[in-house]
C-alpha cells in the first residue's frame, strides 16, 4: 500500500476487559487499515486504529462514532497523525493468513505464494473497503456461501465493499456475478481486488447502486453484508431477485438485532433456512416462500 502524503491518521478507543472483539469490530466497520491492541494495567483494553490520509481525520471519526452507537462501553481516547510510519511492517503483522470455513483462506497480497494447498485463496488489499475477511460478519457469509453455491450459478453482492464475497463466489464456481456498492469511490479498489485474484472480468457486472433500486437482474444467490437498517430497507425487494429457488445470505448484524430482522424477513414473505453466529455477529440464509 502506498501513501503519497507519507503519514497516517490514528484514533485510539478504549473499553473494559473482555470487549476486545467489539474494538476490532469497530476497527473493521470504520475501515481501519491496521490496529495495535494494548492491555492496560487497570484491566481495560486500548486499540489504536490507523486510517488512510486521503480523507481528513473528521471523516474517519464520523464513521467511527456512527458505528459506536451499537457498542456501548467503548469510548474514544485520542487521535492524531503519525509521520513516516513503517507501514509495511505494521500491516503484515495485522493481516496474517486467515482460514475461513471448510476450504477458504483470506490472504493479503504480500502473502501470495504461501497458500495452503487444500484451501482456495481469496486475496484482499486490507483497508481498501469494508470486508477484509477478518470480520466475523464477512466470515459468516463466506461460510454460508460455501454451503449453498453450485457450479455455474449467478450471484449478486449488494454493498460489495472490498468485493470479497464476489471473489469467493467466483472462485467457488459461480458463472456470473453482479456487484453493487453505493459508494463510487470503492469501485476502483474493488476492481483492483478482482485483478489481484486473476478473475475473468467478463463474468462480473460491477457498478454503483443504492441497494436494489434499479437493479433489474435476477440471481440464484444474493449476498448482503451490511448494517441492519439498509438490510431491513432492502429485504422486501429480494424475492423478486432470487425467485422461488434462490437463496439470500444476510449478515452485518449483531445477534441482539436478530428479532428485528426476522420480523422484516417474515414481512417480505421469506423464511430462514440456516443461521450462523460468530462472536456477537449473526447471519442468516433465507428463501422466498413458495
Amino acid at each position: 500500500m502506498q501513501n503519497s502524503d507519507n503519514y497516517w491518521w490514528y484514533i485510539t478507543i478504549k473499553s473494559e476487559a473482555g470487549q476486545e472483539d467489539n474494538l476490532f469490530s469497530l476497527a473493521d466497520i470504520s475501515e481501519s487499515i491496521g490496529t495495535e491492541l494494548q492491555e492496560l494495567p487497570d484491566g481495560n483494553s486500548r486499540l489504536r486504529m490507523y486510517y488512510r490520509s486521503n480523507e481528513e481525520i473528521a471523516f474517519w471519526k464520523g464513521r467511527l462514532l456512527e458505528a459506536m452507537k451499537e457498542f456501548p462501553g467503548v469510548e474514544i481516547e485520542d487521535w492524531g497523525k503519525i509521520d513516516n510510519q513503517p507501514w509495511n511492517v505494521v500491516a503484515e503483522e495485522a493481516f496474517p493468513p486467515l482460514p475461513v470455513g471448510r476450504g477458504l483462506v483470506v490472504l493479503a497480497p504480500w502473502h501470495k505464494g504461501s497458500e495452503p494447498a487444500d484451501r482456495t485463496a481469496l486475496y484482499i488489499n486490507p483497508g481498501s473497503a469494508f470486508g477484509t475477511g477478518y470480520h466475523e460478519s464477512t466470515q459468516i457469509v463466506l461460510e454460508l456461501l460455501e454451503k449453498y453455491i453450485r457450479p455455474g450459478v449467478t450471484t449478486a453482492d449488494i454493498g460489495t465493499g472490498s468485493g470479497i464475497l464476489t471473489i469467493g463466489a467466483l472462485k467457488m464456481g459461480a458463472g456470473r456475478a453482479y456487484a453493487r456498492d453505493i459508494d463510487p469511490t470503492v469501485i476502483e479498489e474493488v476492481r483492483k481486488n478482482f485483478e489481484l485474484n486473476e478473475l475473468d472480468l467478463e463474468k462480473i457486472d460491477l457498478a454503483t447502486g443504492d441497494l436494489l433500486k434499479d437493479f433489474g437482474h435476477t440471481a440464484d444467490i444474493l449476498t448482503a453484508n451490511i448494517l441492519l437498517d439498509p438490510l431491513t430497507t432492502m429485504v422486501a425487494d429480494v424475492p423478486a431477485v432470487i425467485g422461488k429457488e434462490g437463496v439470500a445470505i444476510f449478515s452485518g448484524m449483531l445477534e441482539k438485532e436478530k428479532p428485528v430482522f426476522l420480523k422484516a424477513l417474515a414481512a417480505a414473505k421469506m423464511t430462514p433456512a440456516e443461521e450462523l453466529v460468530k462472536g456477537e455477529w449473526w447471519g442468516v440464509a433465507a428463501k422466498a416462500e413458495a
